[in-house]
């Protein structure tokens, strides 16, 4: 006898937003069991498993929770992370962009709310086309990649899939770079001081991976290429410098690392500077805590005078005119007059 299937709504289409993930608290629990799941990500640490975890387990499971929790309390807001609650304002203001015709909900790839938990709601919600959109602007394999791989895991648990769409890399689309140049003039325009240096601070990510054919570095370079251009018209005055941040481990990293830039911009006479952090779509612990505290000291203690780091493009009004415009390419098809 076949069983009754539910009368579910179906037919509607979604857009699920995907940033990379944040601990729930700031506390040395709640930051080991996100460092758990993050550090165990094949693709973020691409060392075999059976050397791997007695060293994760053994050692940085034990010593770093502590460090990290202070970095977290250190930005910690009332709306709880940053980086989630940006990532939900961002959700919420697309919502109102895109209107009833779509369903957008928000997600994370470690840590909550999960990825498989979302693309389930937003299934059981009658959305079955549903375009997941890694706000990674620079694709790498241990950010977009990594989004995909758990998108495979969530969809092999379903026994209802929906249709589903990516979102392609933006590091060289004409509206992200359109919308960093405008947001960019602006905040600087609102200093209280005239920055001689822009540094342009990435994610870094170890040397090898870009040996063994990672994009992640040509995105950022092209990325940085025709901000300067843009800006070269804008604030002629402005010198652009590019650079890498968050070495972990012994490893050779991207160079040139932010801190030795900093502290060498400032020992060389840059007294006044800026830092825009292009690669993340909204601020989180490596902009709020490393970049504009232990950066600032790092930059302070060399010798420099004034330093400002620059807000990612989070949930204002340049950057979510620029996901709008790249989430309805990306619908073109699904939606009539979309």
């Amino acid at each position: 006898m076949t069983p009754d299937l539910s009368p579910a709504a179906n037919g509607g289409v979604g857009v699920l937003l995907v940033n990379l993930g944040t601990p729930d608290a700031p506390t040395p629990d709640a930051v080991r069991r996100y460092l758990a799941e993050f550090l165990s990500d094949p693709r973020v640490v691409e060392i075999p498993a059976i050397a791997w975890k007695p060293i994760l387990h053994g050692v940085i499971l034990r010593t770093r929770p502590a460090k990290s929790a202070h970095a977290y309390s250190q930005v910690w807001t009332a709306a709880g992370s940053p980086l989630a609650a940006i990532t939900a304002g961002q959700a919420g203001a697309l919502q109102q962009r895109l209107g009833d015709a779509v369903t957008v909900d928000w997600a994370m790839r470690y840590g909550n709310p999960s990825l498989p938990s979302r693309l389930q709601a937003m299934k059981d919600a009658g959305c079955e086309r549903i375009l997941v959109a890694p706000l990674y602007p620079q694709y790498s394999g241990a950010t977009t990649a990594s989004v995909m791989d758990k998108l495979g895991d969530a969809l092999r648990a379903m026994r209802w899939q929906p249709a589903l769409r990516t979102l392609p890399p933006y590091y060289d689309d004409a509206a992200y770079i359109a919308a960093l140049e405008e947001d960019v003039v602006a905040q600087v325009a609102a200093l209280e001081f005239t920055p001689e240096v822009l540094l342009l601070s990435y994610h870094g990510m170890p040397e090898r991976t870009r040996k063994l054919g990672d994009p992640y570095h040509d995105h950022c370079r092209e990325t940085s290429r025709l901000l300067s251009a843009r800006l070269a018209q804008r604030l002629p005055s402005l010198r652009v410098e590019t650079s890498f941040q968050s070495r972990f481990g012994r490893a050779k990293w991207l160079e040139p690392a932010t801190e030795t830039v900093l502290a060498e911009e400032a020992k060389s006479g840059t007294r006044r500077l800026a830092i825009l952090a292009p690669g993340f779509s909204a601020d989180c612990v490596e902009t709020l805590e490393e970049l504009a505290i232990r950066g600032r000291e790092v930059f302070e203690e060399a010798g420099g005078e004034r330093l400002a780091v620059l807000a990612c493009l989070n949930d204002r009004a340049p950057g979510m005119a620029m996901l709008e415009g790249l989430v309805r390419r990306e619908l073109s098809g699904w939606l009539s007059g979309i």
